[in-house]
């Protein structure tokens, strides 16, 4: 298949997930959905790594390397995704997803002190710009005031940002096959995932295909399928810049679907504050 035509899958779906959150927290609290849904996508893995060459590898896998994937396993699916429940489940769609778009100017951030790399001038004003968007979006434009949204989901959203950056540069330098990767990380993660649903909620039980439908969706293409094809088309594609500049789409598709399903009126505050969080990212790219 064509990488653009793979890319373009990629950010179509992805650009359904905000909506698919809310759908699905509407009958599950965030520790219910984040337990369904890493259950879908390890068993989606599993089933693709049984297809591409099966589960050989384990027996060659360095002690190390199942440590690493231990540890990313509590960063990915764990700490990442019941953070971004938590936002999900506080604030507007289009808000949420708006400032946990800003993860790549994170990324930027912890670059300095984890990969030594330092902060050009257009850096810093990457920075201002993206963050500057993230605080249009949170006041509606007006200073002083939340327009709508709540500290904590605000707070739930930032440190989404945090752990995701951090999840990508601990990841840097793994050596396995995307799927076998992602599948570990999963493994790890899901125990983890089930004794938190035990100990702060409850496993979910007799669930209304409202609920649980969505959450399925969100285990299959936003956390495991939608990687795997994200990744094929960046190694297929003859210029992964520009095969990469189509995630940029995803954020504007999302408030379509935001807008259709969910019945949220776009602030314009919100078009603004995503067009500076987008703004100052491709300011970076141009930086780095």
């Amino acid at each position: 298949m064509h990488s653009t035509l793979l890319a373009a899958s990629a950010v179509l779906l992805w650009s359904t997930a905000a909506t698919a959150f809310k759908l699905a927290l509407r009958g599950l609290d965030p520790y219910q959905l984040l337990f369904i849904a890493a259950c879908t996508s390890c068993a989606t893995l599993g089933v693709l790594q049984a297809r591409n060459g099966g589960f050989a590898f384990l027996r060659e896998l360095p002690t190390r390397e199942l440590l690493r994937c231990a540890i990313w396993g509590l960063l990915n699916p764990l700490a990442y995704y019941l953070l971004l429940f938590q936002a999900y489940a506080r604030l507007p769609a289009q808000m949420a997803l708006s400032v946990n778009y800003s993860w790549v100017i994170m990324l930027a951030l912890l670059s300095v002190p984890f990969l030594g790399q330092r902060l050009s001038l257009r850096d810093i004003a990457a920075l201002c710009v993206s963050y500057g968007g993230v605080l249009l979006i949170a006041t509606g434009g007006e200073l002083g005031s939340l327009a709508g949204a709540t500290l904590s989901g605000l707070l739930f959203a930032l440190a989404s940002t945090l752990v995701w950056a951090g999840y990508w540069i601990a990841g840097a330098k793994s050596t396995l096959p995307a799927t076998a990767t992602l599948l570990l990380h999963f493994a790890f993660g899901l125990p983890w995932a089930a004794l938190a649903c035990v100990l702060f909620s409850s496993l979910p039980a007799g669930l209304s295909p409202i609920a649980f439908l969505p959450a399925v969706y969100v285990g299959l293409f936003e956390m495991s399928v939608t990687f795997l094809l994200w990744m094929n088309a960046l190694r297929r594609s003859a210029s992964a810049a520009r095969t990469g500049s189509l995630a940029f789409f995803s954020p504007f598709l999302s408030l379509c679907w935001i807008a259709l399903v969910l019945g949220e009126a776009i602030a314009p505050a919100t078009l603004l504050g995503l067009c500076c969080i987008i703004g100052g990212t491709l300011l970076q790219r141009r930086a780095g």
